[in-house]
C-alpha cells in the first residue's frame, strides 16, 4: 500500500518574510501528523530557510525543478547535488515547465535518473492540455509521458507520480474524481505494473494535482488509487493547506 502524500508547490510565490511565517506555521499545525507525509517545495533561495524553519519536525522540504547536470558552465541552474543538501524530493516535468521553458520528456528523464543518483525523491509530473483532452489524446499523452520518464529506472522505490491535467491547474476548476482515477487508476497504475510489477506498483504514491483546495481533496482522496494531493494556490494559506494535509490523513489513515 502506498503511503499518503501531500505536496505544496509554492512556485514563484512568498518573500523572505512569508516563506518563513508560512513554514514556521505550519510547523505550528501539522509539524508532527502521522498517517500523510508533507513536503513543503519553496522558491529556490528559501529551500534552507525553509529546511531550518520545520526542523524538528517531520515535514520535508522539496525542491521545484534542478537540472540533470552535476556541475559546470549552466549558468543559473541548480545541480541535483546543491538540491540535495538542502532537500529531500524534487518536482520534475511540471507542466509549466513543459510548457513555459520547452522542457522535453527526455529531458524529464534524464532529470529523474539524476535525481535519485543523488539520493532525492522525484514528484514526477504527468498530464494532458485541454486540446488534447477533446481530441482524444489524453491517455497516450499521459502513458507517454510516464513511459519516458522511468525510461532505465530500475526501481520504483523513491517515486512519486502526480497526475495534473494541465487544463485544472490555476484554474479553480479541477477534474472531477472520478475523471482523476481513470487515468490515475487506469494508465499510470498500468505503466507502473506493467514496468515494475504489481506489487512495487502498488507501493508507488499517485498524487493529484490541480485547482486542490480543501474543499475539493475529500473525493479525490477517497478513490482508492489517489494516495495524496500536489497543492498549488492553496498551499500558500497556512490553515487551508493544514487542512487539506487534515482530511487526508483522515481518509487513508
Amino acid at each position: 500500500m502506498a503511503r499518503a502524500v501531500v505536496a505544496g508547490n509554492w512556485k514563484m510565490n512568498t518573500s523572505v518574510a512569508e516563506a518563513r511565517a508560512l513554514a514556521a506555521e505550519l510547523r505550528e499545525s501539522i509539524g508532527h501528523m502521522e498517517g500523510v507525509d508533507r513536503v513543503l517545495c519553496p522558491p529556490f533561495p528559501y529551500l534552507g530557510m525553509v529546511r531550518d524553519a520545520v526542523t524538528g519536525s517531520t515535514i520535508a522540504v522539496g525542491a521545484q525543478n534542478m537540472s540533470q547536470h552535476e556541475k559546470g558552465a549552466f549558468t543559473g541552474e541548480v545541480s541535483p547535488g546543491m538540491v540535495a543538501e538542502l532537500c529531500t524530493h524534487v518536482i520534475l516535468g511540471h507542466s509549466e515547465r513543459r510548457a513555459l521553458y520547452g522542457e522535453t520528456d527526455e529531458a524529464v528523464n534524464l532529470k529523474v535518473e539524476a535525481a535519485l543518483k543523488a539520493g532525492l525523491t522525484p514528484i514526477i509530473c504527468v498530464g494532458e492540455t485541454l486540446a488534447q483532452r477533446e481530441a482524444g489524446a489524453a491517455e497516450a499523452v499521459v502513458e507517454r509521458q510516464l513511459v519516458k520518464a522511468i525510461d532505465g529506472v530500475e526501481t520504483p522505490g523513491a517515486l512519486i507520480v502526480a497526475y495534473e491535467p494541465v487544463w485544472a491547474i490555476g484554474t479553480g476548476v479541477p477534474a472531477t474524481p472520478d475523471l482523476a482515477a481513470d487515468i490515475m487508476g487506469g494508465v499510470i497504475q498500468r505503466v507502473l505494473e506493467s514496468t515494475y510489477g504489481a506489487t512495487a506498483a502498488s507501493a508507488t504514491p499517485l498524487l493529484y494535482g490541480g485547482s486542490v483546495t480543501a474543499d475539493s481533496v475529500r473525493g479525490f482522496v477517497e478513490q482508492e488509487c489517489i494516495h495524496g494531493a500536489l497543492v498549488g494556490g492553496a498551499s500558500l494559506r497556512a490553515e487551508e493547506f493544514a487542512e487539506i494535509v487534515r482530511t487526508t490523513a483522515e481518509v487513508k489513515g
